[in-house]
């Protein structure tokens, strides 16, 4: 679970009805609690668009649909009074899309702050149950060093990666793939983010030992160790 996202979330909700309750209390005809959450959440339906944004996509609310809505409804009953009762709830309901679009705005670099994409840790924390598997023919039989890749996961450095580079590499001088060198011949199963973190990410072990390749489904991370992590297997 991400936990930044849930809080946040959280926050916001909390924020949208801490606005409401001033609201009703400054009403002296108070409307039923069900009919004014039903409002709020009518308020919400808006004609959006959305946007990119830090490998994601936010929606920015446009038009107040929900409140177009609200005000036909009951703009006509007892003559208006029935929108008057209602007005501030309703556009409160639209103003929570933007108490959600700062929240989503805000997320990602509290998320960032917190759990670092330069960091291993944040992809790997448990390597209590780890294991190695084989993803290609040309990898030979390894196992994972426990305790050299627990010592070497907080000295690994972020570096950059060519996939096509890497491709050509590999496939030079074959006739098919199965007779290449795969370069991330491993995966490193078993192992746990760190908590709160939210990413599932997939784990590959480069040939040599001393190489580990995070694919989110946003991103790939690169890093390198200057020790093998790596032992001969049985």
């Amino acid at each position: 679970m991400n936990v930044t996202m849930f809080v946040m979330n959280f926050v916001s909700w909390i924020l949208i009805l801490f606005i409401a309750l001033r609201i009703y209390r400054e009403q002296e005809i108070k409307p039923k609690i069900w009919k004014m959450a039903l409002v709020i959440f009518i308020g919400l339906f808006s004609f959006s668009i959305n946007l990119p944004y830090m490998d994601q996509q936010i929606k920015v609310a446009i038009l107040p649909l929900g409140v177009w809505i609200l005000f036909a409804r009951y703009n006509k009953r007892n003559e208006g009074t029935g929108w008057s009762r209602y007005r501030k709830y309703a556009w409160l309901g639209f103003l929570a899309n933007y108490i959600f679009l700062l929240s989503a705005l805000l997320s990602p670099l509290i998320q960032s702050s917190i759990y670092p994409n330069d960091k291993l840790s944040t992809y790997i924390s448990d390597i209590s149950e780890a294991s190695i598997l084989k993803t290609h023919p040309s990898a030979n039989e390894k196992m994972l060093d426990a305790e050299s890749f627990q010592s070497e996961i907080p000295k690994m450095d972020k570096k950059k990666i060519s996939s096509d580079a890497w491709y050509y590499d590999s496939m030079e001088n074959v006739e098919t793939q199965a007779q290449a060198d795969e370069r991330f011949a491993y995966q490193i199963t078993g192992v746990k983010a760190r908590m709160g973190s939210g990413v599932h990410p997939v784990i590959y072990v480069e040939e040599d030992g001393r190489g580990i390749l995070i694919i989110t489904p946003q991103e790939q991370f690169y890093f390198r160790s200057k020790a093998s992590f790596l032992k001969e297997g049985k």
